[in-house]
């Protein structure tokens, strides 16, 4: 029987953006993916070394400062790896007003992505293949990461527990906002566990019936 994979949220920073350490998938159960290391990071990089744990690449879910702020304290720790982000954000990475750092005083850079991540693509930890969707809407280059067969998706800042996020910022598209909920609803599986940029798990059955920006018309 196929071991599915383990996902650890380790909240980061004021606003407790949730980083996650993907591991323990068949075929390399040490290896891991490092997800959005948010400001702040040391939590993150310790429980990489407590459980010896080793990081083969950093996905980016999207680049708000929230989600890149470690990025650089985590590569000066554990050293350099693969940064994989939506080629319509990479100039967040060197920009504070993109990735909206500049409005709270506190610039936030990181170092451009390595390989971009493009709708339909496969990525492979181990023997677990995640499919790349490209969720616009929070932002222009806005992923989630699924394994289908697993029931698992990483899903950023698209949707939380009873809420979804938000669309007020100069690159965020409330249209592609309720295209992109639409698509998650036609291709998760109510058993899919999401995993959210902030807060807690939930699936997307219990959002598909509870979550009131889920609702026929809401966004529209």
């Amino acid at each position: 029987m196929r071991r599915v994979p383990t996902i650890q949220a380790v909240p980061l920073g004021e606003t407790e953006t949730n980083a996650y350490l993907v591991s323990g998938a068949d075929g390399d159960p040490n290896g891991c993916w490092i997800v959005d290391p948010g400001v702040g990071p040391a939590r993150l990089v310790a429980e990489v070394r407590r459980q010896n744990l080793e990081p083969r690449a950093i996905l980016l879910t999207h680049a708000h400062y929230d989600h890149i702020g470690g990025v650089d304290a985590v590569e000066a720790a554990l050293g350099r790896l693969p940064i994989h982000l939506h080629a319509c954000e990479r100039d967040f990475c060197s920009g504070p007003v993109l990735n909206l750092s500049a409005f709270g005083g506190r610039p936030v850079t990181c170092r451009e992505p390595d390989h971009e991540l493009v709708e339909g693509q496969w990525l492979e930890l181990g023997t677990s293949r995640w499919k790349v969707l490209h969720t616009p809407g929070h932002s222009p280059g806005s992923v989630c990461l699924l394994d289908a067969e697993a029931g698992l998706a990483l899903v950023g800042d698209l949707i939380f527990a009873g809420s979804i996020g938000r669309t007020v910022f100069p690159t965020s598209d409330l249209a592609a906002m309720a295209e992109s909920l639409e698509r998650i609803q036609r291709e998760f599986a109510d058993e899919t566990i999401l995993h959210p940029g902030h807060g807690p798990s939930t699936t997307m059955g219990i959002e598909r019936r509870r979550n009131p920006f889920l609702q026929p018309g809401a966004l529209r």
